[in-house]
């Protein structure tokens, strides 16, 4: 009998799936590495089938090829991936573009302001419970309609990365809700489903996949899929989640006043709550689970500095291990030699919202080496941190327990900055395996096989990373500086951005 659950996660870079037991015990992991594109200044996508479809074909071969297991002991099958993303079909269901990204692709700004003018900001804002940012696909949408007649003209659905994946695996156009949270202003948060309200001035939601819970069965495995992948014809697909829901899940962060912190590319946040608080400066979005809402927020470029640093300054370095720059950087005094660092290099998502933002650094000497800026820059992330962290607790959002996830997780040295500069006490499990171990949960739960609460049982406590308080007075004066900095440099950044876009 089958008894096996397969979780798999598309992300920013790369894509990692695990196979598991009813357990949660990891029997197999693999990972296929993957780029981006970016074909103009601040645009940002991905080929659907060269690189979503694709991982999601070569993982599924790499844990069942030549292993112990075939698909015949698959029971179950969840999916995440990178969003919210904007994915055009024909009337085959076929792609007529590569993806257009999540918040770091920026190309919609003007369609934002057209939205806000056309509907209103404030009642955007009241509809949807957040405020239309780059992370919104309502605006993108109207940009694909504006920019690119021909490919609209041939558009039958709108999907996104998650959802496109389960349509080739099941046939059905599905999507979690918390996804669809972001297709505003389409969404309406009351009734966890589509409107019209505001539709003529982005798309008809005909267009749109029926929205779902993420521990939901979307469909079954079908013949077509399943001669791809290996995976048995029939077996039972979930609705599946965005990356950061997903690994929230896998660490157990699914109870009102849990904070999921997670370092990859970018940095992700999720705060769950049983009512919303909505504000503009945050997400306000549709949790996995009927009755629950996320507060998320996220920074747009956070792990890919680190890998942006490496390929522009430390060639010399072993191609992939950025090891000896942290070592490095843990070696370097807290405040970097007197360097202040904006870690905005496709523009920022929350708090500020300004896809005009760029990096800056600021400081620089003849007497500054390659580690303090390195450690300048994992400081200036850690300031972004706190500055969502803050944000969220003006809100009343207070985080009761935080926990750390994902790659950048992985080293000490970035999160004791991280507590050090925010005064967070981060707690990091044992297994950090990725969105794709909370995937094969939601799988199982799907097809019910494990009970909602069973999470606790997969998961296992790590080590503890506590906030050194001596240096609370020297990252203050660091953050403080870091605030400055931005509104300081705003204008004269803005203008160099524009230049940058033509």
């Amino acid at each position: 009998m089958a008894s096996l659950l397969l979780g798999i996660d598309i992300g920013t870079f790369s894509s990692k799936a695990a196979l598991v037991t009813l357990a949660g015990e990891v029997l197999r992991t693999a990972v296929v590495p993957h780029g981006i594109a970016t074909p103009a200044p601040g645009h940002v996508e991905q080929d659907a089938d060269g690189v979503w479809w694709h991982d999601l074909v070569a993982l599924c071969r790499q844990l069942l090829d030549g292993s112990p297991y075939s698909g015949k002991d698959v029971a179950a099958v969840a999916v995440s991936a990178i969003g919210p993303c904007l994915l055009p079909l024909d009337e085959a269901g076929r792609p007529l573009r590569p993806g257009i990204l999540y918040g770091v692709d920026v190309r919609a700004a003007q369609q934002i302001d057209e939205l806000d003018a056309l509907i209103g900001r404030d009642r955007i804002r009241d509809f949807s419970l957040m405020s239309l940012t780059s992370q919104a696909i309502g605006p993108k949408i109207r940009w694909l309609r504006q920019r690119e007649p021909e490919v609209w003209r041939q558009t039958r659905r709108l999907t996104t990365a998650s959802a496109y994946l389960v349509w080739r695996l099941t046939g059905e156009h599905r999507i979690d809700r918390h996804t669809a949270s972001h297709f505003m202003p389409l969404y309406d948060p009351r009734t966890a489903g589509w409107s019209d309200r505001y539709a003529e001035h982005v798309a008809p939601t005909s267009m749109l996949p029926a929205p779902g819970w993420s521990d939901e069965v979307a469909g079954a495995i079908t013949q077509a899929a399943a001669e791809a992948t290996g995976l048995a014809p029939g077996t039972p697909v979930a609705v599946g989640a965005v990356d950061a829901l997903s690994e929230a899940i896998s660490v157990g962060v699914v109870q009102p006043g849990d904070l999921m912190v997670m370092y990859g590319s970018t940095t992700f946040f999720i705060l769950v709550q049983d009512a919303p608080t909505p504000d503009e400066r945050v997400w306000t979005v549709a949790g996995a689970y009927p009755a629950q809402f996320n507060l998320a927020a996220g920074m747009s470029t956070t792990g890919s500095l680190t890998r942006w640093f490496q390929d522009q300054f430390a060639r010399d370095l072993p191609e992939g291990d950025a090891s000896m720059l942290f070592e490095a950087a843990a070696r370097v005094a807290p405040g970097a030699g007197g360097l202040v660092f904006l870690p905005y290099f496709s523009g920022e998502r929350t708090p500020i919202n300004d896809p005009q933002a760029r990096g800056v650094i600021a400081g620089l000497s003849l007497a500054h080496t390659r580690e303090q800026l390195f450690r300048a820059i994992l400081e200036g992330v850690a300031c972004g941190v706190r500055h969502n962290v803050e944000t969220l607790a003006q809100l009343g959002a207070q985080a009761r327990r935080v926990v750390a996830v994902g790659g950048g997780a992985q080293t000490d040295t970035w999160l004791q900055i991280v507590s050090d500069v925010s005064g967070l006490r981060q707690e990091v499990p044992t297994l950090t395996l990725g969105a794709c171990y909370g995937d094969a949960f939601l799988a199982g739960f799907a097809a019910g096989l494990l009970r909602r609460e069973q999470i606790t049982e997969w998961v296992k406590p790590g080590r503890i990373i506590e906030p050194a308080t001596a240096l609370r007075p020297t990252y203050d004066a660091l953050y403080r500086d870091y605030l400055d900095l931005y509104q300081d440099s705003r204008r004269v950044v803005h203008r160099l951005a524009a230049r940058q876009g033509s």
